[in-house]
């Protein structure tokens, strides 16, 4: 009986163990915390990558550091601006599925600025300082363009941590699109100032993602850590198939 229920169990346990997180813009990998507690709950190493947002090529070269520390498979997740970086960095072979939250999923060839202008979005109110640099550093615009879903005191603290996004970082161009070999997932944020639900839906059917929908801010991970989890938690199984 015991060598039965430990066969059960090895059945049940998703193949793959190593979950990558990558951060965007104005944030940084403590952003992940509420959902790395969940995640190593679950019995899920976890690791959170800390992008310079210096350029496209040199956050996916911080998030390939860590994908060649990972021992076995790796579920790669992109938030946001960190959408660009996994889609490259994704084609990492230990990598077996992306999964993008309320992500930015340029194609082959294509820049984040290219991707907005081709879906009739483009980025608005973001002015880059003397050295190229984008600031989201006042706590109530933080908060509405990021965060509306949560205290305005825990936003402030969000907008004193926060990390400047260089402008140069939207021009930056995918090689290859990992999305076309790879099994995608997509959480779609319905409540979104910073991305808006219609552009996300365009870019999760474009990439022929799984969509899960739920009704918060842009920040999910920090609002709704519970169901990033949860969704996180299924693809992992689901990439392991």
């Amino acid at each position: 009986m015991a060598l039965a229920g430990v066969h059960a169990t090895a059945v049940a346990a998703p193949a793959v163990r190593n979950i990558v997180l990558v951060h965007g813009a104005f944030a940084d990998g403590s952003s992940w915390s509420p959902v790395i507690v969940r995640l190593q709950r679950m019995g899920y190493h976890v690791t959170a990558v800390q992008n310079p947002l210096t350029s496209l090529a040199d956050d996916v070269a911080a998030t390939e550091q860590v994908l060649r520390r990972q021992t076995g498979d790796v579920l790669l997740v992109g938030h946001s601006w960190a959408g660009a970086v996994v889609t490259q960095a994704g084609n990492a072979a230990n990598v077996k599925g992306l999964v993008y939250l309320s992500a930015l999923v340029p194609d082959d060839g294509e820049s984040v600025a290219d991707l907005l202008q081709r879906l009739n979005a483009p980025m608005t109110g973001m002015t880059p300082d003397a050295q190229g640099l984008i600031w989201l550093d006042d706590a109530r615009q933080f908060q509405h363009v990021m965060t509306s879903d949560i205290p305005l005191r825990q936003a402030r603290v969000l907008a004193s941590v926060q990390q400047p996004l260089a402008a140069t970082c939207f021009t930056g161009k995918i090689q290859h699109a990992a999305w076309h070999d790879k099994p995608v997932w997509y959480l779609q944020t319905t409540n979104d100032n910073a991305l808006t639900p219609g552009v996300q839906r365009a870019i999760a059917q474009q990439i022929g993602a799984m969509v899960t929908s739920i009704r918060s801010a842009h920040m999910s991970m920090l609002s709704h850590p519970d169901d990033v989890a949860r969704l996180i938690d299924q693809a992992a199984r689901g990439a392991s198939h």
